[in-house]
């Protein structure tokens, strides 16, 4: 059995307990399957449909797309140091190893809890809204009235098996998914390009940056919800990392697959957001909030024909599948990299195992199945509705956790390659410094607007208790990373030195 080996005390003698840890598949997967397991984290008809409609009817309206825009810019400042980083630390753990290296392993122990805690709850987060959609869709198109509990627990076997296997087969099935979305959405916003615009014709101002810190103009109207909601739209796209271990050249692979996806689909994003409002035209605000999904489906319906809004809501039922199954990858890796440790003693031979044949972490993504599981029920048994509980406050909590963990994934690039002084053929001031630490400070802003405007991120879920818990959770969870790191610190140190240290064979990271 291939084995890890980890940042070592010395050049020659990794710390004690990291030797044999089992391997995900080596190999297996090349620049085109990461993008497409990244992006379809991000889930783009998803991100579009559910959350330009907010943006536009309650945040910054008719600023939407020059939101979307000013994300792009900010996270493409955030992913300078996250790649950098990336090609001198390869670990399925992502987050978790990053930040243990560059802020110590309490820090990294926070960070690894919190992030795993968020990939767990986003699977069941879109299994609601995917298992919503499928009711909705049997429903309206086919007159069938299937309960969203089955398509939940459909769902959720779909992912359980398909990730059982090599990462090859999820990549394709992820790619399929992920290019009929972005056909989809691109189908109306070029068909509107060349009709040049709607009834307001192309609407430029829509993409001013300056517009995007601007209400618009509605009672309920705040520029801060705007801008979270754009950001929500990129959850998913720093997983590239996940997936270095299993990558044909991380070194190279990881950090390409980082931009690529940023860019992409942060212009992506701007150009279906910027086309939805020039084809609603000045309007689009008040429609947007009454209609919702209807600014996509009203033109689409006009310019290109009603059976492509049949079409639309179809793969918005896929589009939403493929991203559960998506972050589904995402926890399994997070618990199979926390468990590859044996912090916990027995974890090592169970979260951290990997299939002999397919080198999945097949145990870690049975336990998230049944973690998922346990969620789905849970908002069943307590009468909660698939979306505006399940799918909402889920993913309310999951985007409080990555945010903030986003957010220390930044600093820890200037305590790396400044504070450390690892790499100095790497550090320069921009990548290294001025960058991370301007991708962290933006990263707090979104976080400090995701608390300004939870209740309307959350709408009819934010009179529920478990959204008033949300911030006691992420503390919760933040503690506990802390208390173990501290424990294991003064009562068995070994440990403590590997916390987020196991790192690629090939590319061990050495002091």
């Amino acid at each position: 059995m291939s084995t890890f080996e980890t940042r070592a005390v010395s050049p020659a003698e990794p710390p004690t307990g990291t030797q044999g840890v089992s391997r995900l598949r080596k190999d297996a997967v090349g620049l085109a399957g990461v993008i497409f397991m990244a992006v379809a984290t991000a889930a783009p008809i998803t991100a579009m449909t559910g959350n330009v409609p907010i943006a536009l009817g309650f945040g910054n309206g008719l600023g939407a797309p020059a939101g979307y825009l000013f994300a792009t810019i900010v996270l493409t400042v955030f992913s300078v140091g996250y790649v950098a980083m990336a090609k001198h630390i390869t670990s399925a753990g992502a987050f978790y190893g990053y930040i243990s290296h560059g802020l110590g392993q309490v820090v990294g122990m926070v960070a690894g809890l919190l992030a795993t805690m968020a990939y767990v709850v986003f699977e069941a987060s879109l299994i609601g809204f995917f298992a919503y959609s499928a009711h909705d869709t049997f429903l309206t198109m086919a007159g069938v009235d299937v309960h969203w509990l089955v398509f939940a627990f459909v769902g959720l076997g779909l992912n359980a098996v398909l990730t059982y296997f090599d990462i090859n087969l999820t990549a394709k099935v992820l790619g399929f998914f992920l290019i009929t979305e972005i056909f989809m959405l691109g189908l109306t916003a070029t068909v509107t390009l060349f009709h040049g615009g709607g009834p307001d014709g192309f609407m430029i101002s829509s993409i001013n940056p300056l517009n995007a810190f601007q209400s618009n103009g509605l009672a309920a109207g705040a520029v801060g919800l705007g801008l979270f909601m754009c950001f929500w739209s990129w959850v998913g796209f720093e997983s590239t990392a996940m997936y270095g271990e299993e990558s044909r050249d991380p070194k190279r692979i990881v950090p390409k697959a980082t931009l690529v996806s940023v860019v992409g689909i942060g212009l992506f994003y701007t150009f279906i957001s910027w086309m939805t409002v020039a084809a609603n035209g000045v309007k689009a605000p008040e429609l947007a909030a009454t209609e919702f999904a209807g600014i996509f489906f009203n033109p689409t319906r006009e310019l290109v024909g009603a059976w492509a809004v049949d079409l639309f809501k179809v793969l918005i039922l896929t589009g939403s599948f493929a991203c559960s199954m998506a972050f589904h990858n995402c926890a399994s890796r997070y618990l199979y990299a926390l468990g590859r440790e044996n912090l916990i003693p027995g974890t090592g031979r169970t979260l951290g195992a990997t299939h002999p044949k397919h080198g999945s972490p097949h145990i870690a993504g049975f336990i998230q199945t049944a973690i998922s599981v346990v969620l789905v029920l849970a908002f069943f048994f307590a009468g909660m509705d698939p979306y505006i509980h399940l799918y909402t406050l889920l993913a309310v909590l999951g985007t409080l956790a990555i945010l903030i963990v986003q957010s220390l994934c930044s600093f820890s690039v200037i305590g790396y390659f400044h504070v450390k002084k690892k790499h100095p053929e790497t550090a320069n001031v921009f990548r290294t410094l001025i960058a991370p630490l301007t991708g962290g400070l933006a990263m707090l802003f979104v976080v400090l607007l995701l608390f300004q405007n939870q209740e309307a991120a959350a709408g009819d879920a934010s009179k529920t208790l478990l959204f008033r818990l949300i911030p006691w959770i992420v503390l919760a969870f933040a503690a506990l990373g802390a208390g173990l790191a501290l424990y294991l610190k003064a009562r068995n140190p070994a440990k403590f030195a590997i916390i987020g240290r196991i790192v690629l064979e090939d590319t061990v990271e050495r002091d």
